[in-house]
């Protein structure tokens, strides 16, 4: 084989890789998110938002504050709001184990949770709206859990703090 056809199969083939490779991309196209439970409800946020999670944690009370806020911690010299999840789906408080810190809009916030499960990539095709019967308030989607463990709401950070 000369060189020139050499250079001409090499491209032909480098052009099918590629187009195998993006049919192979549109085919799976996945967000990354880190699961958590708070009163027996899965939920997901979305892991480009989490800064870390803490469990080792001292919350200071801030007066004036809507109920759902728990208060601030001290996180490497920053200040972080805490807000409680269960206070925020109206279901009893309790001591909350871990907080999740999110970078919303430049913004850090910290979530109380009850439990952090893990990171999971979920095909963004099978995330559903939810039934407008069964509409919660800060969720933006559902998903079946790619292990068919149960059913995951897709928390809408935005609007835990839009109120």
């Amino acid at each position: 084989m000369s060189d020139e056809n050499m250079m001409f199969a090499t491209e032909e083939m480098q052009r099918e890789a590629s187009g195998s490779a993006e049919d192979s991309t549109a085919e799976i196209a996945t967000r990354k998110f880190l699961t958590f439970r708070t009163d027996n409800l899965l939920f997901g946020v979305e892991a480009e938002n989490v800064v870390e999670i803490i469990t080792n944690h001292v919350i200071t009370q801030v007066p004036m504050v809507p109920a759902y806020v728990r208060g601030i911690i001290n996180l490497r010299g920053q200040t972080i709001p805490l807000m409680d999840m269960r206070l925020r789906l109206s279901v009893e408080p309790r001591d909350n184990d871990c907080i999740i810190v999110l970078n919303l809009n430049e913004m850090p916030i910290g979530i109380l949770v009850d439990t952090v499960c893990q990171i999971i990539d979920i095909p963004v095709d099978t995330i559903l709206p939810v039934p407008a019967h069964n509409a919660q308030k800060y969720v933006s989607g559902m998903t079946t859990m790619p292990d068919g463990t149960g059913t995951m709401l897709v928390l809408d950070c935005e609007l835990l703090l839009a109120e």
